[in-house]
């Protein structure tokens, strides 16, 4: 006698979406790390200028996680934030006169991580509307000379054959006058 055994596999799609999931939040928890890390080492080091640096790939880690995951995005701001508040004297000690760094501290802390990102998605979406507004108006001035080149055109054609009409009306009349006059007419 044979025996045939068949498994569950379960939900295959189901499963491999949560692991995507939770590799993303290990991804951003990684990079929020790494970035800690890395102001950690500007701030013992007291290096304003290599400290404005970092918040600035923060900024641009921001912007390329809202592009995949707002959600992940706002983790990873507070995350950065919280690091940034618990040192902000430690912080203002060392890059009191540095204004820029004064400035992107503040507006990475004195706003809710959700704020920021909305913000910046805001812009992003304004960005995007302005480019294709200026891709239109491109578009529309390429139609416009396009429409322009065809009008001159046709101008000129129309004047080619008036000019030659007049011409051939003048040759006509140059003609029928020499005939009468060899007529006697």
């Amino acid at each position: 006698m044979m025996t045939i055994g068949f498994a569950s596999c379960g939900n295959k799609t189901q499963a491999s979406a949560e692991a995507e999931d939770s590799a993303a939040v290990i991804n951003v928890e990684d990079e929020a790390a790494a970035t800690i890390n890395a102001l950690t080492e500007q701030m013992e080091a007291k290096d304003a200028t290599k400290f404005q640096e970092v918040l600035a790939t923060v900024q641009e880690k921001i912007k390329s996680l809202i592009a995949s995951n707002p959600e992940a995005a706002q983790t990873f701001v507070a995350q950065v934030q919280a690091f940034l508040k618990e040192n902000a004297e430690k912080i203002k000690a060392f890059t009191s006169d540095n204004e820029a760094v004064t400035a992107a501290v503040a507006s990475l802390t004195e706003t809710s991580p959700e704020s920021i990102v909305k913000s910046i998605t805001e812009l992003g979406e304004s960005a995007q509307s302005k480019a294709d507004l200026a891709v239109e108006d491109v578009k529309d001035a390429a139609n416009q000379a396009v429409e322009d080149t065809k009008a001159a055109a046709n101008k000129a054609v129309e004047d080619t054959k008036a000019a030659a009409k007049e011409k051939a009306s003048k040759s006509i009349d140059d003609a029928a006058s020499k005939a009468k006059n060899a007529l006697g007419l």
